[in-house]
């Protein structure tokens, strides 16, 4: 009679060290994808191997950004769907670093969990290599944490950290704006990553809607709506850069850009300007999505906060040459991505203001 395997100590206590393995044996052929030449060595090592092709720029500066998706995170929870977290979370960081004209080179994520679920596992991870491969950037390692008893059964966390280059003389830093540039607006899939605290306040408490609730206005659930993924602009900024930022500073045609995340137009926008100029944001420029329609409708919020809170349907400005500003937007609208002039660069303190 063939032996009882006894489960090891480890794994009553709630972490399963060989679940883990084998979860994670299957990490080569979701990364593969993801690959680029400069990287080295193989996945599970201590440390992520990348040799930066230093011919390829004067003064290369490294850029590098970290963050998480928030409570977005209740509504996968609430829809169990999570193919959709990793690519925000890429996507949030490749923007990020986007805003400086960096190149993303290579995604390092953290996922900690009470109970390892392989399904689970294997959906966020397919989200970063998917988002990895269409910004051209590689997914090199990461950590999977199980903590028994930390989260609450079916929960997790989330967050990644980007590393990107940019060549000093090529990097946006916002010294070249000048009062009479445009902003131009580029449209949002919806709330992205950020605001989804009071959007679950509104949609799920005061309205007393549940996640799998239809609502016309949206053609589709509320679940579904909050879960769409926070889009990139990577690929078609750094597009923009190499179109419209030819010759000397002074010539370039796109001076700045701002991520618009937590904090609205009214605190992203201020970190990128010069002291000595604002932005002011002219509302009903641009068309606004049913989701935020909604919010301001029926959420309750006034309405100053609601551009602090939320992206309100733009999900990156650029601080554009008034002169170049529509062959910018031309290019933007032939490239697949709807965008607006939504405001313009005057005179001031360093502020955004919306009016």
């Amino acid at each position: 009679m063939a032996p009882v395997m006894k489960q090891k100590a480890y794994a009553q206590a709630g972490v399963d060290i060989d679940l883990g393995n084998r979860v994670k044996a299957t990490l080569p052929q979701l990364l593969a994808a993801t690959h680029r030449p400069e990287v080295l060595g193989k996945v599970g090592g201590f440390g992520g191997l990348f040799a930066l092709n230093l011919k390829k720029y004067q003064r290369p500066v490294l850029v590098s950004s970290v963050d998480g998706v928030g409570t977005k995170l209740k509504i996968a929870f609430a829809m169990d769907r999570h193919d959709t977290i990793g690519q925000d979370l890429v996507n949030h960081c490749v923007n990020d670093i986007a805003v400086l004209g960096a190149e993303p080179l290579f995604f390092l994520d953290y996922l900690g969990t009470g109970k390892l679920e392989p399904k689970v596992f294997t959906d966020i991870i397919r989200g970063f290599a998917f988002a990895c491969a269409e910004n051209r950037c590689a997914l090199i390692g990461g950590e999977t944490a199980q903590m028994p008893g930390f989260y609450q059964p079916g929960e997790y966390d989330v967050s990644g950290t980007i590393v990107g280059v940019v060549d000093q003389g090529r990097m946006l830093d916002g010294k070249n704006m000048r009062r009479g540039d445009v902003v131009i607006g580029l449209e949002s899939s919806g709330l992205h990553t950020n605001g989804y605290s009071l959007a679950r306040k509104i949609f799920f408490e005061d309205l007393r809607l549940k996640p799998t609730s239809r609502v016309p206005e949206l053609g589709g659930t509320i679940g579904a709506e909050l879960l769409k993924v926070h889009v990139s602009y990577g690929l078609l900024t750094r597009a923009i850069i190499d179109k419209f930022n030819r010759g000397t500073r002074a010539s370039w045609a796109l001076k700045g850009m701002a991520h618009i995340t937590g904090g609205g137009f009214v605190d992203n926008i201020p970190r990128v300007l010069p002291r000595n100029l604002d932005v002011v944001i002219r509302k009903g420029s641009w068309e606004m999505l049913p989701i935020f329609q909604l919010i301001a409708a029926r959420g309750g919020v006034p309405e100053a906060e609601l551009y602090q809170v939320f992206n309100m349907g733009i999900g990156m400005t650029l601080m554009v040459a008034a002169d170049k500003a529509d062959q910018v937007l031309r290019f933007i609208r032939k490239r697949g991505t709807r965008g607006w002039i939504i405001g313009e660069v005057v005179k001031g303190q360093g502020l955004a203001r919306v009016e």
